[in-house]
């Protein structure tokens, strides 16, 4: 495709603003924001300030040369219109579109000229649009005000309780013309399964239609070919290669995958544009829902699934570059995460998003972009929502980390449970689309893996849909009410949302923050989209630490609570594996600087959360669960020897010691029960369990914190230049130190540390490496060295 992506301007429909250069794909904020012609909407409250852009209509210009050539066909192929858009080239238009979620083709040879060309897409105002729709169409429930079930667009760019409210318009993915003869690859489908068959289906558009057209298909060698006759445009190309390697999940085997090559040639042999060429991996994936578990089965194997839901990375997103994508993915791998939710309020993510996924191992579970609203199924809405999952199913069909197709996010609970039907009065709300068209379409497109209605969801629509028994669950009663201990009462088969909320680093909020920092600052408060978001931050300190008498306090104790609750819930979830099967936390990541459910903010800082989720997601785990040890085991070895329990007073004087020899099958929980001499303490302010096997450690204290009688903190520090740069940290304590954590980002924003939330006995140390370049002295002081006891 030649590329169509320079030279364009940008109008403001019936404004001032003319003639702005634009950048594609992009989109008009991120123009206007070049243009100095609008403030950053990441910074203090700015994006009040920016709603009249999506209540605006913008042309995109550009002009080019064309110059006749030897090809049948010329198409303008537009790979992502954000999203009310009239196309005219040389002033005569040539289709009206209505969904960011497709790509388009309009073949436009005979409206091309010798020589300069011009070019203009013209975007409507979404937000007006979605209003028109609603006021049409009748209104449906949802959870927030903006009419965004109206519109086949990024649901969240409407604003959420984690994100802004930016309503974008643009060019948001490449644009270009394509010039082809006699025929070209319209679509390649392969449906590959684990017992080395691959089915290749493939549609041919032509421009030719009395050809005789030759396609083959190549894979590990083997080659199959088949001819279409004259006026003949799909077919069906079967391999069968013997004994593939497989492709398995990250901690299960290797990623190993094999080029699969697909042309289309003109019977002499001469080829018609360019092989189709993706790298295939064989792979079987199913659910188990042997007695109302939920359980991901991938090559025969169960997969506790390790998971984290993934938002769009930034409210703009033809920012969101493969080298951003790639450090997110490091990161989430590098915290023991082995599926990532493409979570519903969003998008069909970019190739490089699937690609990285299928080289990491990382699985990847698919929402249809539906979430927290009753939705039309009036035309031509239903039409567009099956043209897009027609398009984005014949798309990812062959990924091999794509193990599961999901209707919505949380639509059907919605329904059953927050009062919609009394304000539907019997309109549609998606019913149709979670229930038989995308079911009917996944089957028909892609049966190499499983479809599943909405989460949460139970099995059956005639079953309450968020039933921890059955299915998938999302808990939030925890967040919103409920002390994050609340997790010990919980019995789940699968958790697919859970979370707790702590702000981002400190450079973060400094950076998108020009006044006060104060947790109750408006700037601040701007910057926590949540309904009572800071309230419920520090009520859910409860009684496990202190209430925060200054910022630098809130700010290391939120963040501390947050990894505590998230670290509370995992270990109970992964404790009654194989009956619970999965846990995937909300959420990974951040789309701008905000107080939110994320392990990584909006600039790209792991928070606490990310620490404690690489230690709680380890293939090992201990963690003491209703009077026992649960010693989890969701590696490839058994795991064996010693387990060592210790009463320890708080200044490491031996109490009581028991000593167990155990071993853990591969994939499985063992239950060690704690005797009485370690699990009941004389003094319960004044004591702690000690729990270690091969290397590992679990301290458990018999208190909540503001009731133990921490001494006060006393450690030594030292601080030397690491090999390699950056800086080590040495803390060795004199006295118990809780929560040990380094915050080198105060001192350089570019600076990062390899571990923190560190307790440690008296006498123990710990070297920490920093990178960057942040001052030595200041970097072992207050508030950047902190524990809960200092």
């Amino acid at each position: 495709m030649r590329e169509l992506h320079d030279g364009w301007t940008l109008h403001q429909v019936g404004g001032d603003l003319s003639g702005v250069p634009a950048t594609v794909p992009g989109c008009v904020h991120t123009d206007l924001l070049a243009a100095g012609l609008a403030e950053d909407p990441y910074l203090d409250d700015n994006e009040n300030r920016l709603t009249w852009i999506g209540r605006s209509a913008w042309d995109y210009e550009t002009v080019f040369a064309w110059h006749a050539d030897r090809h049948d066909r010329t198409d303008l192929v537009c790979e992502g219109l954000d999203t009310i858009a009239a196309i005219e080239l040389n002033g005569v238009e040539v289709a009206r579109v209505a969904n960011q979620h497709r790509s388009y083709r309009f073949a436009v040879r005979e409206l091309l000229r010798e020589g300069e060309n011009s070019l203009r897409v013209r975007f409507d105002s979404p937000v007006e649009y979605a209003e028109a729709r609603r006021a049409e169409l009748g209104d449906r429930p949802g959870a927030y005000e903006a009419p965004y079930q109206f519109i086949r667009k990024m649901a969240c760019n409407f604003g959420w309780d984690w994100g802004p409210a930016v309503v974008t318009s643009g060019i948001w993915r490449p644009i270009g013309l394509e010039g082809w003869s006699v025929a070209r690859l319209a679509s390649v489908r392969p449906l590959v399964s684990g017992d080395e068959r691959v089915e290749v289906h493939v549609t041919v558009e032509r421009a030719d239609r009395d050809m005789h057209l030759t396609l083959t298909a190549e894979v590990a060698g083997i080659l199959v070919e088949t001819t279409l006759a004259p006026g003949e445009c799909e077919a069906v190309l079967a391999l069968r290669v013997p004994g593939p390697r497989l492709w398995w999940p990250r901690g299960y085997g290797g990623q190993d995958r094999y080029e699969l090559a697909v042309r289309l040639s003109e019977r002499t042999g001469e080829a018609l544009g360019e092989p189709w060429t993706r790298r295939i991996g064989f792979r079987d994936v199913r659910l188990d829902r042997t007695d109302e578990a939920f359980t991901v089965v991938v090559n025969g194997v169960p997969v506790f699934v390790r998971g984290a839901n993934w938002i769009p990375d930034d409210c703009f997103p033809a920012r969101v570059t493969r080298e951003r994508l790639a450090e997110r993915f490091g990161q989430a791998a590098d915290a023991n995460v082995n599926l990532l939710r493409v979570w519903g309020g969003g998008l069909y993510e970019s190739e490089d998003f699937y690609d990285l996924a299928d080289e990491l191992g990382m699985l990847v579970w698919q929402d249809f972009p539906f979430a927290c609203a009753a939705y039309p199924e009036e035309e031509p809405f239903a039409a567009e929502v099956e043209a897009e999952a027609r398009e984005n199913v014949t798309r990812l069909s062959w990924r091999p980390s794509l193990v599961l197709w999901c209707g919505n996010n949380e639509n059907i609970e919605g329904h059953a449970d927050w009062g919609w039907q009394d304000g539907l009065e019997g309109r549609t709300w998606g019913a149709g689309f979670y229930y038989e068209l995308l079911p009917a379409l996944v089957a028909e497109l892609d049966p190499t893996r499983p479809y599943w209605p909405g989460s949460p969801y139970s099995g059956s629509p005639d079953l309450a849909p968020n039933d921890p028994s059955r299915g998938t669950t999302h808990i939030w009663d925890v967040w919103n009410r409920e002390d994050y201990t609340r997790y010990g009462a919980y019995r789940p088969r699968f958790v697919a949302e859970f979370g707790f909320q702590g702000p981002p680093a400190h450079s973060t909020l400094r950076d998108a923050v020009g006044g006060e920092l104060t947790p109750d600052a408006p700037l601040v408060l701007h910057h926590q989209k949540a309904h009572e978001g800071n309230a419920k931050l520090l009520r859910g300190l409860g009684e496990h630490l202190p209430a925060p008498r200054t910022y630098d306090d809130w700010h290391y104790l939120t963040q501390l609570n947050q990894a505590r609750a998230i670290t509370f819930g995992i270990e109970r979830f992964r404790s009654l594996a194989p009956y619970c099967a999965g846990t995937i936390v909300w959420q990974l990541n951040d789309c701008w600087p905000v107080v939110s459910w994320s392990a990584v903010d909006g600039r790209g800082r792991r928070k606490p959360l990310w620490y404690a989720l690489r230690r709680v997601y380890a293939d090992r785990l201990l963690t003491v669960q209703d009077g026992a040890v649960a010693v989890v085991n969701d590696g490839p070895q058994p795991w064996k020897g010693e387990l060592e329990l210790r009463r320890l007073a708080l200044d490491g004087e031996p109490l009581a010691k028991e000593s167990v020899q155990v071993e853990v099958a591969p994939r499985s929980v063992a239950r060690i029960p704690l005797p009485d001499p370690v699990a009941v303490p004389r003094d319960p302010s004044a004591e702690l369990l000690s729990v270690r096997l091969d290397g590992h450690r679990a301290i458990r204290f018999f208190a909540e914190d503001p009731r133990v009688a921490f001494p006060a903190a006393v450690y030594d520090t030292e601080v030397t230049p690491a090999r390699g740069g950056g800086l080590d940290v040495t803390v060795t304590a004199r006295t118990l130190l809780r929560d040990l954590a380094l915050f080198p980002d105060r001192l350089d924003p570019a600076s990062s540390v390899d571990d923190m939330l560190i307790t440690l006995l008296p006498g123990e140390s710990v070297t920490l490496h920093v990178t960057g370049s942040p001052d030595p002295a200041a970097l072992v002081t207050r508030p950047v060295l902190r524990c809960v006891n200092d």
